[in-house]
């Protein structure tokens, strides 16, 4: 049985190397991000103060996956 992902949306706080960001969620925590293979793929750009909607598993909340770019 697959596990369930924590949908979140957060707004990028920090630009880190190798496509790692900083991202603060709605409740004012702060998790570490990666983007997903989709948008590498696409080479979708983020920068500072854009919204993004993220999963999260429910094991590890202090990482999550961006998934979506909302503006």
């Amino acid at each position: 049985m697959k596990e369930q992902h924590i949908e979140v949306q957060g707004v990028v706080n920090a630009v880190l190397a190798g496509t790692m960001f900083r991202v603060e969620l709605d409740n004012k925590h702060l998790v570490l991000a990666t983007i997903c293979g989709k948008m590498r793929k696409r080479f979708v750009r983020l920068t500072v103060g854009d919204r993004v909607k993220m999963e999260m598993s429910p094991y590890d909340l202090n990482k999550a996956r961006i998934t979506w770019r909302l503006a």
